[in-house]
């Protein structure tokens, strides 16, 4: 029986952001004085934990950054706390933000389910700031209009995310009492959210601070994004990018990586099978060895 993994060092500190936000942002230590920087965004609900493979894997190469987004976990909540306050267009001025704070020069930059149009949205307005792009199960915008084929799901989907958002307190109950469910991750591999290749202590790993989420900020966050179309943006990428999705990925369908792919100039495309949502962390090495090829193919 293998030993359980140690937990996950990292320096964090609080930093304000434009609109006097307090952020969270976490950051592993330098392996040496110099070190490029790759730049993380989670997904929603997601931390830092969810990039521990790929921590482990290139750390003694890289520094990683991240940041915990407006009203999750270790980040405030804006004043005022409006909906607009959410908007994808803000948490790219906190991306912003934190490299500012951080003094990082141009580096990799990282997205990975919402995170993906929170890189694209500061591609936007940060031009010439980056290296280059990772894109991981994600999509230009309206995710919610891609999670099923059915006919008019993605008109009913809105106002249902609203109704649920309503009933946060709810919602939270019900987050933690899964989130304290040995089995649960049983439930989502056999419904196919979750991959048969993921590690199912991983995973706890992963879910362990999800059942404390402030759910109302997190559906102002699921609102937010769901508004969100960052499809101009596409044609204008001219660093490298590498874009990986799972194809039995529910969430972001595989349709959506493979638009990704076509519409950036400068894209390649992994393709995982059997990958789900969370395909970087149920195949770690095969990412991680592909992002590695990827940075060593474009010099970075």
């Amino acid at each position: 029986m293998l030993p359980p993994r140690l937990p996950l060092v990292l320096d964090s500190r609080r930093i304000t952001s434009f609109d006097g936000t307090e952020l969270c942002v976490h950051a592993t230590r330098a392996p040496f004085e110099g070190a490029p920087v790759i730049v993380v965004a989670n997904g929603l609900g997601g931390s830092q934990n969810a990039w521990r493979a790929q921590i482990d894997y290139l750390g003694d190469r890289y520094r990683f950054l991240t940041w915990d987004y407006r009203g999750l976990y270790g980040s405030r909540r804006p004043s005022p706390d409006v909906p607009e306050a959410y908007a994808i267009e803000h948490h790219a001025r906190d991306l912003a933000a934190v490299i500012a704070a951080d003094g990082a020069r141009c580096p990799s930059l990282w997205g990975w389910s919402m995170g993906v149009q929170v890189v694209l949205e500061a591609l936007r307005t940060q031009r010439g700031s980056f290296a280059n792009l990772v894109l991981i199960n994600g999509t230009q915008g309206r995710p919610l209009e891609a999670l099923s084929p059915l006919p008019g799901v993605k008109v009913v989907l809105p106002t249902v995310v609203d109704l649920v958002g309503r009933m946060h307190g709810v919602a939270g109950e019900m987050a933690r009492r899964a989130a304290s469910q040995p089995e649960a991750v049983g439930w989502l591999k056999r419904i196919g959210l979750l991959g048969e290749a993921l590690d199912d202590a991983v995973f706890a790993e992963l879910a362990a601070g999800f059942g404390d989420l402030d759910m109302d900020a997190f559906f102002r966050n699921l609102r937010a994004l769901g508004q969100h179309d960052a499809a101009d943006v596409l044609g204008t990428v001219d660093v490298p990018a590498l874009v990986v999705a799972g194809d039995r990925d529910v969430f972001t369908p595989i349709a959506a990586a493979q638009e990704l792919a076509r519409r950036i100039p400068t894209a390649e495309l992994l393709v995982i099978r059997g990958g789900t949502h969370y395909a970087s962390v149920e195949f770690p090495e095969l990412v991680s060895l592909r992002i590695e090829k990827f940075f060593r193919d474009h010099g970075f």
